[in-house]
Formats: C-alpha cells, sequence, structure tokens
C-alpha cells in the first residue's frame, strides 16, 4: 500500500506526519510518498522525509496512485472529483460543523474518515487527536495572554515593593483548560476555572486552582466527556457567577464547546466593559462563535481597555510540537487500518474505525454525524 502525505491549506504550519512517524510507518511495510513541500512550516524539509525512507513526488501523482490520503486539512474541491473511491481518506473533516462537505463526500462516493470524531473511549486515548492539540492550544494562550498583559504573572517582592500575582480566570476545564491551569500556575499566577460538569473540580484543584461552582448543571453521561447545553436558569445562574468572578480578573481564558454546536456565550459584553483597564481575554472557542459575546475569530480588538484576542489555531504555532502529537495520534489510528503485511483492512468490526469513518459507498458511518441528516 502506498500512504501519501498532502501539503496543507496556506496558514496552517502542522503537518500530520513528520519525518521520524514516517519512518515508523514505513516499518509496517507501508510505502509513504510525501508532496514536496508538506513539513516546511513544522520545519522538517524534503530532505528530512527522504533519509526517513518517504519519496518527495508532486500532489498530482499522490491523488493518482496513493492508496491512503492523509491531511489534517479537508481535501480541496477540486480534488473530489479525482479521488477514486478505493482510496481512503484520512484527517480532519470537521463533520459536525460541516454539513455541506459531507454531503459532497456521500455524493462522490469517498470512503473518508476524520480524526476529531474519534469515538472518547479508554481504548482510543492513544488516537485523541482534540486533547493532543487541546494541550498545546491551552498551553500557548497563557503565554499569549502573559505577552500581551500589561503586568506580571507571578508575584515580585523588589526593593521597590511587592508586585501582585496576576489572577487568571479559565472558563471550561477540558484539556485545554486544565492545560491552561497547569501553564498559569507554574507561571506564578492565581488562577480560578468554571466547568458546568462538577467531574472536573478534583482535577481543577489538583493543579491549585479554585473551581467555581454553580449548582443545578445537566450532566449527560452519553456525551463522553464533552459539556452539553443547559436550561435558560442555569445559564442565567452560569452568566452571574461568570461575571462576578471575571471582573476581579486580569486574564480570562476561554475554552467552552460543545461538538457540532454554536459555542456558549459566558462572557457578556457588559461584563467585559466592568473589567479592568489592561485586562485580556483569550477565545479558544472564536472559530465556533467564541464564548466571549465581543470575540473576532483570527482577529484581536481592544474595547474599552479589554484586549481580546479570538484565536482557535493555536497549535499551528507550535507546529513541531502539534505535529508530533498529531502525527502519534494518527499513526495509533492508522494501525486499526492496516494489516500485518502493509496492505489496507478497513475492519468495519471494530468500534473505532467505524465511529472514525465519516462516509463510504454513498453512506454515513459516524452515529453522530448521521444524526445531522435524519
Amino acid at each position: 500500500m502506498i500512504a501519501g502525505i498532502l501539503k496543507e491549506r496556506a496558514g496552517e504550519n502542522r503537518v500530520i506526519l513528520l519525518p521520524e512517524t514516517v519512518a515508523e510507518l514505513i516499518k509496517k511495510k507501508v510505502e509513504v510518498w510525501v508532496e514536496s513541500g508538506s513539513g516546511k512550516g513544522a520545519w522538517s524539509s524534503d530532505d528530512l522525509y527522504e533519509k526517513a525512507g518517504a519519496k518527495i513526488v508532486t500532489v498530482e501523482k499522490i491523488l493518482e496512485g496513493a492508496d491512503l490520503l492523509l491531511r489534517i486539512s479537508p481535501p480541496e474541491p477540486e480534488w473530489l472529483p479525482v479521488i477514486r473511491g478505493s482510496q481512503v481518506w484520512v484527517g480532519v473533516l470537521n463533520p459536525l460543523g460541516d454539513k455541506a462537505l459531507v454531503q459532497q463526500l456521500i455524493d462522490y462516493k469517498l470512503t473518508t474518515f476524520s480524526l476529531d470524531v474519534i469515538p472518547r473511549t479508554s481504548r482510543a486515548q492513544a488516537m485523541d487527536i482534540l486533547s493532543s492539540q487541546a494541550t498545546a492550544a491551552g498551553y500557548r494562550a497563557v503565554l499569549d495572554a502573559a505577552m500581551h498583559l500589561p503586568t506580571f504573572f507571578p508575584m515580585f517582592m523588589t526593593a521597590a515593593g511587592t508586585i501582585t500575582p496576576a489572577k487568571v480566570m479559565i472558563i471550561g476545564a477540558g484539556v485545554a483548560g486544565l492545560q491552561a491551569i497547569a501553564t498559569s500556575r507554574k507561571l506564578g499566577a492565581r488562577v480560578e476555572a468554571f466547568d458546568v460538569r462538577k467531574a472536573v473540580k478534583e482535577e481543577v484543584e489538583s493543579l491549585g486552582a479554585k473551581f467555581i461552582e454553580v449548582e443545578g448543571a445537566l450532566d449527560d453521561k452519553s456525551a463522553g466527556g464533552y459539556a452539553v447545553e443547559q436550561s435558560e436558569e442555569y445559564q442565567a445562574r452560569q452568566r452571574q457567577a461568570v461575571h462576578d468572578h471575571a471582573v476581579k480578573s486580569d486574564v480570562i481564558i476561554t475554552t467552552a464547546q460543545i461538538p457540532g454546536k454554536m459555542a456558549p456565550k459566558l462572557l457578556m459584553k457588559a461584563t467585559v466593559e466592568q473589567m479592568k483597564p489592561g485586562s485580556v481575554i483569550v477565545d479558544l472557542a472564536a472559530s465556533t462563535g467564541g464564548n466571549c459575546e465581543l470575540t473576532m475569530n483570527g482577529e484581536t480588538i481592544d474595547h474599552q481597555g479589554v484586549r481580546i484576542i479570538g484565536q482557535s489555531f493555536y497549535p499551528s504555532t507550535i507546529a513541531k510540537d502539534a505535529s508530533k502529537m498529531f502525527g502519534k495520534n494518527a499513526l495509533n489510528f492508522m494501525t486499526l487500518i492496516i494489516a500485518a503485511d502493509g496492505s489496507l483492512n478497513l475492519n468495519f468490526d471494530d468500534d473505532l474505525v467505524v465511529g472514525t469513518c465519516v462516509t463510504r459507498d454513498g453512506e454515513i458511518y459516524n452515529p453522530r454525524v448521521k444524526s445531522l441528516f435524519s
């Protein structure tokens, strides 16, 4: 079997497999082709891929001859009529948010796997790209906030007086939020965190942060650890709690998202306008509308002295390590569909293969994606 790594879209610095991971894939008796320049943004040259055992080829050759098509970004529209039904696409398709793309994949009867919908079970942890990339996002968000904040993060006791530590509030204690807590604490900030899921309270407190608790949250055990939509009554209490703590914070990092839906609005304009001048908000949910009412995706704005950073693309800014983690997740998944002799083996008796498959033979396989079309 031949696996082809395709160059990412402009602005995406990561690559789906670094040379070191390509070498591991080749050990599984898979021939690897790499589109020239694919690893440039992640500091991986064509020479490094060749040393790992890959062949550097053109995009046309990959689309024509590879059995496995690998790319983080979705396929380009002009590629869809070219890709054969016997080829298999593995990447990130955002099928819960991009219904139009899913319909095209159905129409062209393509076989596609999207690593962002892999079932979140203990067996799938080594393949969970959402968690690995959220780790990168949470870490980088804190560093970005620290660079924009006009004060220090830690407490300093100097001859010129005592500098009090920054107060950081994290909204959403998933993987990104927990990493943001850990990084903020390492930088010496006082940290508190809010999440609708009480189950994360122990994790938050174990990292040295205070947990902000609001009674009455719905907790859906079938949601796979994700937050779920809450009642209007609870949302009102939630907004008030967030407001009360936000106006005292120097930095707020928001990470709350619900798969397939717009991000909940948790930080309102009126709250932002009561925050201290010089405060910083980093909204990691910007691409799905943002948790802050004023967030603009991909932009940094100032509103009455408060800086609001709308950024959902942090993993691309630390492309080398983000690619390393992503590639390991992707390789672990691909071992499920590669036979011992290096051939393709789509075992649809495996729940992880079924759960990650978006389309095949004009049908939708993933249950959550299928529900969007019912």
